[in-house]
């Protein structure tokens, strides 16, 4: 027994369930296959439906781990992976953790980009809560369908929602976007824990712009275009607003919105609830632990930071703004001020403020136009904009590949000893630059850290291990945190101490060694979750926004135990019938 074992979260004990027989196999939560017990099987109306021969978990890892390994291409994984999840969510969730750096690249970006562009044409099985625009009178009545009944909470603890229009580099996927926000929450389950019995993803089908989906007979969503204005703000509102009814502890985590909604979203409601936006605070957090440890290595004060984004859309602006408040905080001057230290381009080029088309989120980046005499192509012009600028830090998020030239990065080199420079746009044929190259370029002087992937680069008998800033190293930690403090809001503040924890948790940076990572792999994830997480509920205690009680603060060793003994685990526990008890969602 550990100390802390009587927290709701933190039991181990039997699983009460209302299924026998073969409704207790086509539930992937509860079901163990071969692996349920003699007195398991006799009790729960099992025999005759199971082989004869038992199996422990490890055995059932063995053999799907095999069937999986003979399969010849990454959908195909893809597809057997989720048809595991769908079968049995225990061996699912152990699988990937035991070969978690192998599979990563399949269950998430890029192959998953590829099973939610075939989503509609691949379609098997439904998973999550679908709500429609055509039917907005109809959003409490659907999520309610997911209410635990007799949950004080609802019974969920995460949601992850996406309109699906701006999905992975890939654009609008429409009704697709379900599969992201089911892929998200297997993300957090594996790499922080979080209970996925207590987990929602929802999809808002508000249309889609892609004509290949409006002329496909087969496509699943609303066949219009996307619905903008008021009507989307009602709708997302409708839905916001029937969380808090039915899960009012419940964290949301808003995923591959558009560009014009992300931040502006985010904006809403992040002072009313604890809400979280991957793409604009999750990138840019990883991103800034990555900046952090690299300005550290090479002697540059935050404060003095001056950072070029090539790309000004809800990563782009999402990293500034991250940036911008460690900046502020470390010069100890205002978020405006420090904002005068990120230069962003877009399409059009350097934002300037005569430009009538900046979004919500560029308008506070966008420097005084009369400040600047460029032409229409020197605007543009990365070298020439380097060559003004002198940034310590350059980082890409315009999926433009190749945009790093070696001009503009030789550039760059001259004009600061050690470059930062992150090409982060996904998937890896997207990449502003390769990192040999980039090494190579700065004579072995360059910080490089990528969004995708990347094999070590060796160059004049040094070793450089390239760093992924993958925000799955970063946001289950978050969300964690959240979770287990029922937390009242998700502040800047609490964004920070993630950052700050995620930063001392850089192997570059543990090991003194500039040659090493910038950011942790994903497979040391669930560790850093867990300092993460610690490093929030401080924070949240300290803005009085923890929702829970006697939470040790005051004793790191302590609140570590207290974090683990509630995160969830991928191991079988006893089932117990007892009609009408459990934690099974309702089907009605």
């Amino acid at each position: 027994m550990g100390k802390y074992d009587d927290l709701p979260l933190a039991d181990r004990g039997p699983i009460k369930v209302p299924y026998k027989g073969r409704a207790l196999l086509n539930e992937p939560y509860y079901n163990k296959g071969t692996a349920f017990s003699h007195n398991e099987r006799h009790k729960l109306g099992l025999n005759g439906m199971l082989p004869t021969n038992l199996q422990i978990l490890k055995q059932q890892v063995d053999r799907a781990y095999e069937q999986y390994s003979e399969l010849e291409t990454d959908l195909e994984k893809n597809t057997f992976m989720t048809s595991l999840q769908e079968q049995n969510l225990v061996l699912y969730f152990r699988v990937i953790q035991e070969h978690l750096k192998e599979m990563f690249s399949i269950i998430y970006t890029p192959t998953e980009g590829a099973a939610i562009e075939n989503y509609s044409r691949v379609f098997r099985r439904a998973d999550g809560c679908f709500l429609t625009i055509m039917h907005p009178d109809e959003v409490e009545n659907r999520l309610s369908k997911f209410v635990v009944p007799g949950a004080d909470d609802g019974g969920v603890d995460y949601i992850v929602v996406s309109d699906g229009e701006q999905i992975l580099g890939i654009g609008d996927q429409g009704i697709g976007g379900i599969l992201i926000s089911i892929a998200k929450l297997a993300l957090t389950t594996i790499c922080a824990g979080v209970h996925p019995d207590r987990c929602l993803g929802v999809v808002l089908d508000t249309g889609t712009n892609n004509e290949k989906l409006l002329k496909d007979d087969l496509y699943l969503g609303v066949k219009q275009n996307r619905v903008r204005g008021k009507q989307y703000d009602e709708f997302v509102n409708s839905f916001v607003k029937s969380v808090k009814k039915l899960f009012p502890k419940a964290y949301i985590h808003f995923e591959d919105f558009g560009v014009h909604n992300a931040r502006r979203l985010l904006n809403e409601y992040r002072g009313e609830h604890a809400v979280f936006n991957d793409d604009v605070q999750g990138t840019g957090c990883v991103t800034l632990a990555s900046v952090m440890a690299a300005a550290k290595l090479s002697d540059i004060k935050l404060g003095d930071l001056r950072v070029l984004s090539y790309g000004a859309g809800s990563a782009g602006t999402g990293i500034a703004e991250q940036i911008a408040a460690a900046v502020a905080n470390n010069a100890g001057i205002s978020k405006e001020d420090a904002k005068k230290q990120m230069f962003l381009v877009d399409k059009q080029g350097l934002l300037l403020d005569d430009d009538d088309s900046l979004s919500i989120a560029q308008k506070p980046f966008a420097h005084p136009a009369s400040k600047w005499s460029l032409s229409d192509d020197e605007r543009k012009d990365l070298k020439t904009l380097i060559g003004k600028i002198k940034p310590h830090v350059l980082i890409g998020t315009s999926t433009n590949p190749g945009a790093f030239t070696e001009d503009a990065v030789r550039e760059m080199a001259k004009q600061v000893e050690h470059p930062i420079i992150f090409p982060l746009s996904n998937p890896t044929r997207l990449h502003e630059a390769k990192p040999e190259d980039l090494i190579k370029w700065t004579d072995g002087k360059a910080f490089v850290a990528t969004g995708s992937p990347f094999p070590p680069v060796k160059y004049n008998d040094k070793t450089y291990e390239i760093a992924e800033c993958n925000n799955s190293v970063c946001f289950p930690g978050i969300g964690l945190g959240c979770v287990l403090g029922k937390t009242k809001l998700l502040s800047d503040g609490m964004l920070v101490a993630a950052v700050s924890a995620l930063a001392d948790e850089t192997p570059a940076v543990k090991q003194n060694d500039p040659t090493k990572e910038l950011c942790p792999g994903v497979e040391q994830a669930r560790d850093v979750s867990v300092k993460i997480a610690m490093g929030v509920l401080k924070q949240a205690a300290k803005e009085n926004l923890l929702g829970v009680q006697n939470v040790p603060l005051d004793n790191d060793k302590e609140l570590e135990e207290w974090v683990r003994a509630q995160m969830w685990d991928a191991s079988y526990r006893e089932l117990v019938f007892e009609e009408g008890k459990g934690t099974a969602k309702t089907d009605s």
